[in-house]
């Protein structure tokens, strides 16, 4: 379905909820539309009184001058307006638009808030209008679907190398992604070096009007402003040539060390057995979903009867939201009945796959998946769930979204295909339906989708292009082809995307098996499946990447060290059983390179894998947080300093929650704002925000932004797959680090 030229329609709304005496909290109702999207929300509310906010987004033609209308159930009077005017005339209330927001553009948004007065109850109104057009509450019965094609067009792997050129890779064209974190009695602002800019910038820092820096800074992408006022506005400027370059967007505010991106959470429901369940914020990602250079937040909600595969039982239908990091939400996309929720169901990818500077969304879908503008894929009234609660039956879909607006852009038949359930290794459920998914550019230019299926016996992984708006096979990998039988049972519960042969395309990391940019097996240890893997530059002492990972079969080495190019394992540890968990990473200046431990192994092994000292108390995630290029713990809601004697605790998040239950990882981490550090999104307690911290302490390293790094980028878009692992660039960064590598990208 495609939005009307001439025609704002909304097409659906959330169930009004109501407000009663004591309740507090925010309660939100939205519309999504082909044309438009209103979205309604109460912030607060006391005895007698309640403050909302409204946003009205044009996904349509261009808006001079809009009025949204809707009705009061329960009395309820406004009072007091600001950035539209407000009347009221018995239940009907009209907000017109004020000078200077009197015009939407296409796919732009207009805000206004209210104070208002209500008594016994306060219920969100249930339909809006917009310029005159009545939203109905409720899609119109007689709304298309949209089937998959029966034959995915193909784009064949590629014959010739790609361009040496500098800059082949298409990579996202960023703005500074400026904040400000309180730093003691000043802020700590920080902002990107862009990846195209590793030479001949520096940059002028203002406070309002004033330049805080007495000469151009040269060095790292920050600057303590010491004795400056919580609050104080910033900007920044690139300094080229002696020649100062227009400011930069106004600073992100961390006011208290973080921000926070309000969220609208899901009404609950109930299952068909009859049990309740509530949401919570699972995993995030970030995309510029708009082309304005500013990251969004995608999204995704998991009911609290979420199962792991290897459990029976219904589960409610999982939500993908995306968000500005105001806290505007975009849009809503629901997956349905047909698709289970749980960690190993939904691996949804964001990325700007067209080269459009607009990044989409990728997930696969079923019958009853509605999109965020409202679009129905296949039939509303399949249910495919068996009595177990397992979708074991019935078509499988992969949907491309437009990233702004939640529209579905293109649908195809999902590969790899279900088949036989009981040829992936079990009859009733749980390795069938095992999917991993990720974003490679296997052709050196371009970034394509990769979108997997087991891993446990048979393996099967998908490539596709998305490609004037039409997804397109670019090959599929079997290990029960003939060739292939080394990749069986070798994959992880993720996978992880590098170059790691050097020749400009990047491989599939499956576990224990590469696969490469063609869809042919590169190699397999013969290892085995694991619950995590990292690779990188993990000794920068040796030419290439390098892998470590741990292994769950009792038979073989509890944990190894590998050459990424070849699999030639440098050293490994011997058989425990299953080794659960494991990390790799600088995280201590006293060896060169990484140090790498698990769960299994006593003591920290440097890159020779000779015990060094101390094991880590976590072996769960990482991040850069503090100055040095050495990299620090990440485990539930803290950040540690690793010491041979204890950690030293750096943050200790408030007031949040880490994901995933056991493996208590974060929404999302990495380098989505300011300098090269990376910050930590993890959810509120509530779920009513996801909080985003960033450190408040200066450096003197100077790095491009990591989004910049195209292992790391991509690494960002595969973190929420399964069982989600931190990201790694392409290059080193440690202790005694070199000059890091200038990506051969180009921004669109």
């Amino acid at each position: 379905m495609h939005p009307s030229r001439h025609r704002l329609i909304l097409l659906a709304a959330t169930t009004a909820a109501t407000v009663v005496a004591g309740t507090l909290g925010a309660v939100v109702a939205s519309a999504a539309a082909v044309g438009c999207r209103v979205d309604y929300q109460i912030t607060n509310q006391w005895q007698g009184g309640f403050g909302a906010n409204v946003t009205v987004t044009n996904l349509g033609d261009p808006v001079n001058g809009w009025a949204v209308t809707w009705a009061y159930a329960a009395g309820q009077q406004v009072t007091q307006a600001w950035n539209a005017a407000v009347t009221q005339s018995g239940a009907q209330v009209t907000a017109r638009n004020v000078d200077h927001n009197v015009a939407i553009a296409t796919n732009g948004s207009a805000s206004f808030g209210f104070n208002g007065s209500w008594t016994g109850s306060n219920p969100v109104p249930s339909s809006f209008a917009l310029n005159g057009t009545t939203c109905t509450g409720a899609p119109p019965t007689d709304e298309p679907t949209t089937p998959p094609p029966t034959d995915e067009p193909t784009t064949p792997p590629p014959t010739t190398p790609p361009p040496t050129s500098a800059g082949v890779l298409q990579m996202e064209k960023l703005d500074r992604g400026l904040i400000s974190v309180r730093s003691g009695g000043g802020n700590l602002v920080s902002w990107r070096l862009l990846g195209t800019e590793t030479s001949g910038v520096a940059f002028n820092l203002y406070r309002g009007s004033t330049r805080v820096n007495a000469s151009p800074i040269t060095g790292a992408t920050n600057y303590l402003d010491s004795g400056a006022a919580a609050g104080s506005a910033y900007t920044v400027r690139a300094v080229v040539g002696g020649a100062e370059q227009a400011a930069s967007v106004p600073a992100l505010q961390f006011g208290a060390g973080y921000l926070d991106v309000p969220l609208q959470v899901p009404a609950g429901g109930s299952t068909p057995s009859g049990e309740s369940y509530t949401y919570s914020a699972s995993d995030a990602s970030v995309g510029d979903l708009n082309g304005d250079g500013t990251y969004e937040i995608v999204l995704k909600w998991e009911p609290s009867n979420a199962k792991d595969n290897s459990q029976s039982g219904y589960t409610g239908n999982v939500y993908v939201d995306a968000y500005t990091l105001t806290g505007t939400r975009l849009w809503r996309v629901d997956l349905g009945r047909n698709i289970r929720a749980g960690a190993h169901y939904t691996q949804f990818q964001v990325y700007d796959y067209d080269g459009d500077g607009r990044a989409e969304v990728a997930m696969k879908t079923a019958d009853g998946t509605r999109s965020g503008t409202g679009q129905l894929i296949g039939s509303s009234s399949a249910d495919y769930r068996n009595s177990s609660g397992y979708v074991l039956s019935g078509p499988e879909y992969l949907t491309m979204f437009n990233g702004q607006t939640g529209a579905i852009a293109s649908t195809v038949t999902y590969d790899p295909p279900r088949g036989t359930v009981s040829s992936w290794g079990d009859s009733y459920g749980n390795r069938v339906d095992r999917f991993l998914a990720g974003t490679a550019y296997l052709d050196g230019q371009r970034p394509s989708l990769v979108m997997a299926r087991g891993y446990y016996t048979r393996a099967v992984i998908a490539a596709w292009d998305f490609r004037d708006g039409t997804l397109r096979k670019r090959w599929t990998f079997d290990s029960n082809s003939s060739g292939n039988g080394a990749a069986a049972g070798q994959g992880n519960h993720q996978l992880s995307v590098a170059d790691v042969d050097a020749d400009g395309r990047q491989e599939i990391v499956y576990g224990a098996a590469t696969i490469d940019d063609n869809g042919r097996l590169l190699h397999s240890t013969g290892n085995g499946h694991g619950d995590a893997m990292h690779v990188g530059d993990l000794d920068p002492g040796r030419a290439g990447l390098e892998v470590f990972k741990v292994d769950e079969d009792g038979s073989k080495p509890s944990s190894y060290f590998a050459d990424a190019r070849t699999g030639q394992v440098l050293w490994s540890t011997p058989a425990s059983g299953d080794n659960g968990r494991g990390v790799s990473a600088d995280i201590w200046a006293g060896s060169p390179g990484a140090e790498s431990w698990s769960s299994a192994v006593a003591g920290l092994a440097n890159t020779r894998g000779q015990n060094v000292g101390r094991k880590p108390s976590s072996a769960n995630f990482l991040a850069w947080w503090d100055a040095d290029p050495v990299r620090e713990l990440l485990d539930g809601t803290k950040i540690d300093k690793y010491g041979t004697g204890g950690e030293t605790r750096l943050l200790d998040g408030s007031g949040v929650a880490s994901n995933n239950g056991t493996k208590s990882t974060p929404a999302l981490s990495g380098d989505i704002l300011g300098d090269w550090r990376e910050e930590v999104l993890w959810r509120t307690t509530d779920s009513r925000a996801l909080r985003i911290y960033s450190t408040p302490t200066p450096t003197s390293t100077r790095i491009y932004t990591l989004m910049h790094d195209p292992q790391y980028r991509v690494a960002i878009a595969w973190q929420n797959t399964a069982y989600n692992q931190p990201p790694h660039p392409g290059f080193f960064i440690g202790n005694g680090m070199g000059t890091p590598p200038t990506p051969d990208i180009h921004l669109r």
